[in-house]
């Protein structure tokens, strides 16, 4: 198997340890996002796709991160949870969701994302640069910020005119609990 594309997105922030984003294909075939490059203790390395480990709250189910004190959900007060430590000593709070098997494997990925960070690096000083990730949560919210165009009505009045949407779904202002405020205020202020 070998790579044949690396993206880098590079972040701007000076001072900070998570120096790039990066994507890498393996054979033209399939992608792996959002790995990233650390500057850490030893140098540069490469951090694998991860997700926060998760435990369930007993009253309602909901996960909710392994240090999370109350339910995101039901508000329960959780009781810590045991985390399981790595080699080193270290609470093991996240997993990778993709990675290399074996030492050989992870060698060669961070070899070849390592000289494309050092490549993109340079790049970024010449007039001009383009950064060559694609970022599609930037896509999804410049679309987001557009407003989105009317749908179309699939029902057609009679004589071809367009038939009016009916107004959005409101709920019934007869349920006691919900009545608006300014109802209460004028119930309490009758003899």
């Amino acid at each position: 198997m070998k790579i044949t594309e690396i993206r880098i997105k590079l972040m701007d922030e000076p001072g900070e340890r998570l120096k790039a984003f990066c994507s890498i294909t393996f054979d033209d075939s399939f992608v792996v996002r959002d790995l990233k490059i650390i500057d850490g203790a030893g140098g540069l390395f490469v951090a694998m796709p991860s997700r926060k480990l998760t435990a369930r709250c007993p009253a309602c189910r909901t996960k909710n991160h392994l240090r999370a004190q109350y339910c995101n959900q039901c508000g329960l007060r959780l009781k810590e949870q045991p985390v399981t430590k790595d080699e080193e000593g270290r609470a093991k709070l996240y997993a990778d969701i993709a990675h290399p098997i074996n030492s050989r494997c992870r060698e060669m990925i961070q070899a070849r994302v390592i000289q494309a960070y050092e490549e993109e690096k340079s790049r970024s000083r010449l007039p001009g640069y383009v950064p060559s990730y694609d970022d599609y949560d930037e896509e999804r919210t410049a679309e987001a910020a557009e407003p989105a165009p009317p749908p179309e009505s699939r029902h057609k009045a009679y004589h071809d005119e367009e038939a009016v949407p009916p107004p959005p779904h409101k709920p019934p202002d007869t349920i006691p609990h919900k009545r608006q405020a300014g109802e209460q205020e004028m119930e309490a202020a009758e003899p």
